[in-house]
C-alpha cells in the first residue's frame, strides 16, 4: 500500500491548465466568435484597415500560443504526477484549480491589458465609456472564479486527507 498522500495533487499542473482555459475562452469566444476586440485594438491597431486587422490576427495567434503552452505545461505536470503512486485524488482539487487558475488568468490578464496597457477592452463593440464596466465586470468575475476555486481546492484537499486516514476501528 502506497504510503504517499492523496493530497500530493501537482496543484500547479490545475492552475496552469485553467490559465490555459482562460486565455483559450478570450481567445476563441471574446476575439474571434464575438468580435469585441482583438490584442491590440485599442493600442493604435484597430481593426479597421487590412493591415491592422492582419496584425491583430497575429497577435491573436501568439496570445493562443502563450495559451496553448500554459495548458501543455499543466498536462505534462499532471501526467508525471499522475504516473508516481499517488492515493486518491478528489475530482474537487481538479476542478478547484483549473477554475482557480482561470480566474487569476482573468486578473492578471484584465489588470495588464485592460487597465495597464490599455492594449484592447473587453467589448469594445459599445460605446466607448461603457468600455470600463465591461473591463470591471471581467475582473469581478475573474475574482469570482479564483475565489470558487480556491474554495473548491480547499474543500478538496479536505477530503483528501480524510481519504488518506486509515479506517478507524470501531469496539462492539
Amino acid at each position: 500500500m502506497d504510503e504517499r498522500s492523496p493530497t500530493e495533487f501537482p496543484i500547479a499542473a490545475g492552475i496552469l491548465l485553467g490559465l490555459g482555459v482562460g486565455g483559450f475562452f478570450d481567445g476563441i469566444v471574446l476575439h474571434q466568435i464575438l468580435q469585441w476586440h482583438h490584442m491590440a485594438s485599442s493600442a493604435g491597431y484597430p481593426p479597421d484597415t487590412m493591415a491592422n486587422l492582419r496584425l491583430n490576427v497575429v497577435l491573436d495567434g501568439l496570445f493562443h500560443v502563450a495559451a496553448y503552452a500554459f495548458t501543455l505545461a499543466g498536462l505534462v505536470l499532471l501526467w508525471r504526477s499522475a504516473r508516481r503512486p499517488h492515493g486518491p485524488w478528489p475530482a474537487r482539487l481538479l476542478a478547484g484549480t483549473v477554475l482557480a487558475g482561470f480566474g487569476l488568468f482573468n486578473l492578471v490578464e484584465g489588470t495588464v491589458n485592460h487597465h495597464l496597457l490599455g492594449l484592447h477592452h473587453v467589448n469594445e463593440t459599445v460605446p466607448e465609456d461603457h468600455w470600463i464596466y465591461w473591463d470591471i465586470a471581467f475582473l469581478v468575475w475573474g475574482a469570482a472564479m479564483l475565489v470558487a476555486g480556491a474554495l473548491l481546492t480547499r474543500s478538496g484537499l479536505r477530503n483528501a486527507s480524510r481519504l488518506a486516514q486509515p479506517p478507524s476501528t470501531a469496539r462492539t
